[in-house]
């Protein structure tokens, strides 16, 4: 499939009437698929448009061209090795001793000066 002048000016026309790049690649045919439409959109420079799945503020953006960040609810404060009201502590993980040597390797020791 090439991209020709006529089916370049029906993907700027349907993505700019607000198509869904699913059914420009219908429209399109000749096995073009959705993630090729949305391609050559992005490479001739056509507007993003927000994702239906996002929401209305998805891909809108800041003054200075950053995306904007939703807001996430702050995780309640907690005292390093204190557990929330109502649950015990969890206890602390056993520390277990390095495994010795096998038998029959002898073991170096550094040399102290």
């Amino acid at each position: 499939m090439a991209w020709t002048e006529e089916r370049i000016a029906l993907l700027t026309k349907y993505w700019q009437e607000g198509h869904s790049a699913s059914q420009i690649a219908e429209a399109l045919g000749e096995g073009l698929t959705r993630n090729a439409v949305i391609g050559k959109a992005h490479r001739l420079g056509l507007a993003s448009r927000p994702s239906p799945l996002k929401g209305p503020d998805a891909g809108a953006e800041e003054k200075d061209g950053r995306a904007r960040r939703r807001a996430q609810p702050a995780a309640p404060e907690v005292e390093a090795g204190s557990a929330p009201a109502g649950e015990p502590a969890p206890a602390p993980a056993p520390v277990a001793d390095p495994p010795a040597p096998p038998a029959g390797i002898p073991v170096m020791r550094e040399a102290h000066s």
